[in-house]
């Protein structure tokens, strides 16, 4: 009933909001649903987040518009990013700037792979960022799921959920080792 109301109230104007209409009115609603936030776990979600990546070859600067990371206060590790609340690609080509962001995160925890999204207008896309050796990288992009149609919504959501349940399995994972 959630994602059926969420689509009603929103689909005629999905693709006229602006990037903070689209975000408060229709992303944050389903982003809250899901529940990243554990207090145990001490991860939770953030939302426009700076975050810099510096290596003798490159700077990456920017801001993160949504990443799950550890930390309650402040992010400190990283799992998740969802980039660009855009309404269109008329507006940014969101793929480079998830990109550098999910290639900063591998770098810095030192993992092989890190997955996250981006989003615009009603399309959201899901990402896996692979590292195969010092600088090399490739990336899967998902299909195009179109959040103004129920069954394409209702996947976008079990990917959220999966997802946050792969977050807390890795923090599980973390914290078990180091009381090892």
């Amino acid at each position: 009933m959630f994602l059926k109301d969420l689509i009603a109230d929103n689909k005629s104007l999905i693709e006229r909001y602006g990037e903070e209409d689209l975000k408060v009115k229709f992303i944050v609603p389903i982003l809250n649903k899901v529940r990243f936030k554990s207090y145990e776990k001490k991860i939770r979600d953030f939302y426009e987040l700076p975050m810099s990546y510096v290596t003798d070859q490159f700077i990456l600067n920017g801001t993160v518009d949504f990443v799950v990371s550890q930390g309650l206060v402040e992010s400190k590790k990283p799992y998740f990013f969802i980039q660009e609340f855009k309404k269109s690609e008329d507006y940014g080509n969101p793929r480079p700037q998830l990109l550098a962001e999910l290639i900063s995160a591998v770098e810095l925890n030192d993992w092989k792979f890190i997955k996250g999204a981006y989003i615009t207008g009603g399309n959201w896309h899901f990402a896996i960022l692979e590292k195969l050796a010092l600088h090399k990288y490739q990336y899967f992009i998902s299909q195009n799921f179109d959040s103004t149609k129920i069954e394409d919504l209702k996947s976008i959501y079990k990917n959220l959920l999966f997802v946050k349940n792969e977050i807390l399995a890795m923090v599980e994972a973390e914290l078990s080792l180091g009381s090892e």
